[in-house]
């Protein structure tokens, strides 16, 4: 499938388009949510994720953001090797420029679960990167993306930046849709009054 035909033309161009190993050449190790919104995370991840088993971490970073109690083999995925070698959750981290090339260097049915935190907007053909996802996870292990109201904005697809947060659900929920293979999809929003706000999407692979 092209991962642009379900959505207008240029709606994953980017302001910067030069190479993402350049942008992602120095490790920033920040968090890109507050707080109160990890706490969250991690709740959710609670109830979403199985704690033990294999996960792999999608766009990952020094930070998984996983409760403690977890004791699954995490597999990173990301830009920067300094970055993942100073995630004290990974197991291992794998250096791979998804918006390169989508294809992700596993086998089928590799993993019991897999998030993607606070990165998605970056993501020039998610409806590729959803499928390869699906396709190494085992049937029945669940996808959780996440993200909030922040992005470094020329890395930011245009669909993303011409729209608002909440839009920003529904045009998450249409890359799982359109990757297909999906059930149970689910949305939330944690939205305080004050700090930082949190968004998730997620589903589970469908039986084969």
């Amino acid at each position: 499938m092209n991962g642009s035909a379900e959505f207008p033309p240029g709606a994953f161009s980017r302001i910067d388009a030069e190479d993402d190993a350049r942008f992602y050449v120095f490790p920033r190790k920040v968090v890109h949510i507050d707080e109160d919104a990890i706490a969250t995370l991690g709740r959710l991840y609670t109830e979403i994720l199985p704690p033990a088993g294999a996960l792999l971490d999608l766009m990952a970073s020094w930070r998984s953001h996983l409760p403690a109690a977890f004791r699954a083999d995490v597999i990173g995925l990301g830009l920067n090797r300094e970055e993942m070698a100073d995630n004290p959750q990974l197991s291992r981290g794998v250096l791979h420029d998804l918006n390169r090339d989508p294809r992700l260097p596993f086998a089928d049915q590799a993993f019991d679960g897999a998030m993607c935190a606070v990165s998605v907007q970056y993501l020039v053909k998610p409806v590729e990167i959803f499928s390869e996802v699906r396709r190494v996870l085992k049937p029945g292990a669940p996808f959780v993306v996440s993200f909030s109201n922040r992005c470094f904005p020329d890395k930011a697809v245009a669909l993303w930046r011409a729209t608002r947060d909440e839009q920003h659900i529904t045009i998450v929920a249409a890359y799982f849709e359109a990757s297909g293979g999906w059930t149970g999809l689910t949305a939330d929003a944690d939205t305080p009054e004050d700090g930082d706000p949190l968004y998730a999407v997620w589903a589970a692979k469908a039986p084969v």
